[in-house]
């Protein structure tokens, strides 16, 4: 379906759908089963032991339509919180744990960003919005990006010149958050790139004046409820695996053990709905999204944008998507492949030139934030290439 939901007639002879995800073997998919296995067992590595990189860590891969990988790994839940004095998390009691499943939510950071930007391309596809328009011409309140003729190019490429972020959770209230956001100038200048929170806020507050709808309506109409992706929600999420206690100093707020709500302080002290952060998923939903873009927008009878604008989307250098970045790729990276990470310790990543993806979904600041580790995402994404490579046929 288009975005909104409707029925997209190609008249291509009534063939419009395209294959959906299925649970199969690595062999099915054209992957070779010992790198997969041992990406599985990494995964349960990763949670393992006193001091884990993660509490808990949900693992989906897939080439096609077949998922080939889903795993579930430790806790959703470990820690009752933080101790100050040591830095390490005060264990709940084993009968107070909550184990991690696949079928577990997890805050996905700024993974939020690549639904932010997709809905973006969406409206260029239906020419509602410019690509290379300055901001200025939707948001002339926003003086500080409309004196300094940012486009929504530079927003969706990180190229603005903003600073990476903007301390909004010191402000007492909405509209005061708003009003520094609106009065914010780049630092740097334009063309360069400078990544940073404040382009997908500035986006959102775009799309929001263009569509006059909210972000998350946007995202659920016209990127979830087509793609069928239910377990995929702008919070409160209850049932969401734990992130961090939440306190100064090593925190930006106080607010002790944070679970269902979203871990990012700008994207809560705006509500909870924020184009840089807020959404929650399973790895079986971002499965979902991956297979839609590698099938060129198409998932089953839905379309949430057209192939062209899927290539507009994942072209070098990228729109919201960083392409074939090794320190995250790892071997993966080199021909176009296209992902994200976010700070709670989720990562999605999809290779046109291979037709896979893989998905890690992780709590890695529960019960405290830390200097992020990429090392197991890249050696993920290089247990995926290497399936490729050593699969049955792969020549």
């Amino acid at each position: 379906m288009p975005p909104g939901g409707r029925p997209d007639d190609r008249g291509g002879g009534g063939e419009l759908s395209t294959p959906r995800l299925r649970r199969d073997t690595p062999e099915r998919a054209g992957l070779d089963p010992a790198q997969l296995a041992r990406a599985v067992a990494d995964t349960h590595a990763l949670t393992a032991g006193e001091h884990p990189w993660a509490a808990g860590a949900v693992v989906a891969v897939g080439r096609g339509a077949v998922l080939a990988v889903e795993e579930a790994a430790g806790w959703a839940v470990r820690y009752a919180s933080c101790d100050p004095r040591t830095g390490t998390g005060v264990e709940l009691a084993a009968g107070d744990r909550v184990p991690a499943t696949v079928g577990t939510p997890f805050d996905l950071a700024s993974l939020t960003k690549l639904f932010t930007a997709v809905a973006a391309v969406q409206q260029i596809e239906r020419g509602t919005l410019g690509i290379d328009a300055e901001v200025g011409a939707y948001l002339p309140d926003f003086r500080g990006a409309a004196a300094h003729r940012v486009t929504v190019r530079h927003l969706l490429t990180h190229t603005s010149g903003l600073r990476p972020e903007l301390p909004l959770y010191d402000r007492p209230g909405r509209e005061e958050r708003l009003a520094l956001l609106r009065a914010e100038q780049p630092s740097g200048p334009a063309g360069a790139y400078r990544y940073s929170d404040l382009n997908m806020l500035l986006l959102q507050q775009v799309l929001e004046r263009v569509t006059g709808r909210t972000l998350d309506v946007l995202v659920r109409d016209g990127i979830t409820r087509p793609l069928g992706m239910t377990a995929t929600r702008f919070g409160p999420c209850p049932d969401a695996a734990a992130t961090e206690d939440q306190r100064r100093p090593w925190a930006k707020a106080d607010r002790g053990m944070v679970r269902g709500v979203v871990h990012d302080e700008n994207a809560w002290a705006l509500g909870g709905v924020a184009g840089h952060a807020g959404l929650f998923s399973t790895a079986r939903d971002l499965a979902v999204f991956c297979r839609a873009l590698l099938a060129g927008g198409s998932y089953g009878p839905a379309r949430i944008l057209g192939p062209d604008f899927v290539e507009l989307l994942l072209a070098e250098p990228g729109l919201g998507f960083a392409l074939d970045q090794p320190w995250f790729m790892g071997e993966l990276a080199g021909r176009g492949a296209a992902g994200h990470t976010g700070f709670t310790g989720t990562m999605l990543v999809l290779d046109r030139a291979t037709d896979t993806f893989a998905v890690l979904l992780a709590n890695t600041v529960h019960p405290r934030r830390r200097p992020p580790d990429n090392g197991p995402r890249a050696t993920l994404c290089t247990r995926l290439a290497r399936a490729v490579r050593a699969a049955p046929g792969a020549g």
